[in-house]
């Protein structure tokens, strides 16, 4: 085995994606599986996570993560089916309202809230103990840069509120559990081609608009996201805890 392949392998480590049912999770449980990791899938399409399973093995674990009365049974579940977590990928993220700041929802604030930054921080609190008993570990919070600029023309407050959020969790918990080897970090993409963000690039204007704001010129795919997530992941990020990295194609470095 090379260097690079060790400092990419995670033969026997048992791993946590959420938002696996589509888009970046399931990109990461693929490649996390691929790379040797028996991963455990969380979402809400217990369809979509049993599809994937049969595909990567694994443990399918249905789950809300905008409910967080129901959190708090994900780790538990994967403990006992495949054992004790060292990799946790918080993948799973959503908007909730399109409106104005002015007049988004307080309903649809909370929720917003609830599955971009409490279920991430909720989750990381159930993994700790498991990791401080093996001596390692790593948590990759996936922000976005809608935490770190305005996006023009697409409100959402409360997103980038939570986004933003998960920048200041993963630098205090990097700080706090360094003296475990547990090491936290953030994954902030830039626009990439998911559910969410379909039908801007189906649209010539949206098209366009990616096109000029994004300096290189390529689009974006979960792919592209997904080897920042494994080299925060792995040996090859050992050194690194407590930053988010950004993978926008240049669009925050205008």
């Amino acid at each position: 085995m090379t260097v690079a392949e060790r400092m990419l392998d995670f033969s026997g480590r048992i791993a946590i994606v959420t938002g696996a049912s589509s888009g970046l999770g399931a990109a990461a449980a693929r490649e996390l599986a691929g790379s040797g990791a028996r991963v455990a899938v969380v979402g809400r399409r217990k369809e979509r996570l049993d599809d994937l399973v049969a595909e990567i093995g694994g443990l399918a674990v249905p789950c809300d993560l905008s409910d967080p009365g129901r959190v708090g049974a994900v780790v538990p579940a994967v403990s006992e089916g495949l054992g004790p977590p060292e990799i946790l990928v918080n993948a799973a993220g959503g908007m909730f309202t399109e409106a104005r700041a002015e007049d988004e929802p307080t309903a649809a604030i909370s929720d917003t809230l609830a599955l971009n930054l409490m279920a991430p921080f909720l989750l990381a609190q159930g993994v700790f103990p498991h990791m401080r008993s093996v001596g390692r570990g790593a948590i990759v919070n996936v922000s976005s840069i809608s935490g770190r600029v305005g996006i023009p023309g697409i409100p959402q407050a409360s997103y980038a509120a939570s986004k933003a959020g998960l920048s200041g969790l993963t630098a205090e918990l990097a700080v706090q559990w360094a003296r475990h080897s547990i090491r936290v970090n953030t994954v902030a993409p830039g626009f990439f081609r998911s559910e969410i963000t379909g039908p801007l690039y189906e649209g010539e204007r949206g098209s366009s608009y990616l096109q000029r704001n994004t300096p290189l010129p390529i689009e974006g795919t979960p792919e592209d996201v997904v080897g920042a997530i494994l080299w925060l992941c792995g040996d090859a990020g050992r050194y690194v805890t407590g930053q988010t990295i950004v993978v926008d194609g240049g669009w925050t470095a205008r």
